[in-house]
């Protein structure tokens, strides 16, 4: 098992599902972690969670909103004071909502792409400078398959993952030679129903714990590669037809 000590590392969405394991993962190896979110119930509940776990590190939870700019920089400057700095940041708070465009309220599509995306740029944007102060680390972001397999009544949601991808690979291309990783995973269908419960007879998706393997093992690959695309599906999901 690789070792993250001495390293902090910040995991947005982090108090539920995807972003819980991915949290829960990085602890187990030795890192430092904030996890955030925009509900203390579930922070405070995490927190105590993610705690049992740390190994050698330490965890803080702090409220943020990734569609405010202003609550994306308190929680990037809470984190470097408490740690001394940035080394991983995980982008993964995310929101989903499946309606016709017909349907589809003007609020509704904001708050997918405010979050989705928008949310993703600003993170990116506060990091950096701390990641390169840091002399290099990590950004990796969230994605899904639905970024390049789009379907009815997810136009909002697979533009919104449409457009990380790319702005991922874009913003990897810049930063790379500043020592910033940056990657983008993509998984299929996971047992979170964006609840971060997981639900009966639904053991063909993927688990939370799948994607954060993945991701843990991108942070062990050595500084000479760069994986920065991995797409990850059940194994053996319903046949169709």
């Amino acid at each position: 098992m690789s070792t993250l000590t001495g390293k902090s590392a910040v995991v947005t969405g982090g108090s539920r599902g995807i972003g819980l394991a991915i949290a829960r993962a990085l602890l187990a190896r030795g890192a430092s972690v904030m996890i955030t979110g925009t509900s203390e119930k579930h922070l405070a509940d995490a927190s105590r969670e993610l705690e049992s776990v740390a190994r050698g590190g330490s965890v803080i939870a702090q409220f943020a909103d990734v569609r405010k700019y202003e609550d994306v920089e308190r929680m990037l400057n809470a984190v470097v004071s408490r740690f001394g700095g940035i080394d991983v940041l995980i982008n993964n708070a995310g929101v989903g909502v499946f309606t016709p465009v017909s349907e589809m309220s003007v609020e509704q599509w904001h708050d997918v792409i405010d979050t989705n995306l928008t949310g993703v740029f600003y993170c990116c944007h506060a990091a950096l400078p701390h990641l390169r102060t840091r002399g290099g680390g990590w950004i990796i972001n969230i994605s899904s398959l639905a970024g390049k397999n789009a379907f009815p009544d997810g136009a909002a949601y697979c533009a919104s993952k449409s457009g990380l991808d790319a702005f991922s690979e874009s913003l990897m291309q810049e930063v790379r030679h500043d020592g910033i990783r940056v990657a983008y995973v993509m998984p299929g269908s996971v047992n979170t129903a964006f609840s971060g419960q997981q639900l009966s007879g639904q053991d063909w998706k993927l688990a939370p714990e799948d994607v954060a393997e993945v991701v843990t093992d991108l942070l062990a690959h050595p500084s000479r590669s760069l994986p920065s695309r991995v797409e990850i599906r059940p194994a053996r999901p319903p046949k169709k037809g």
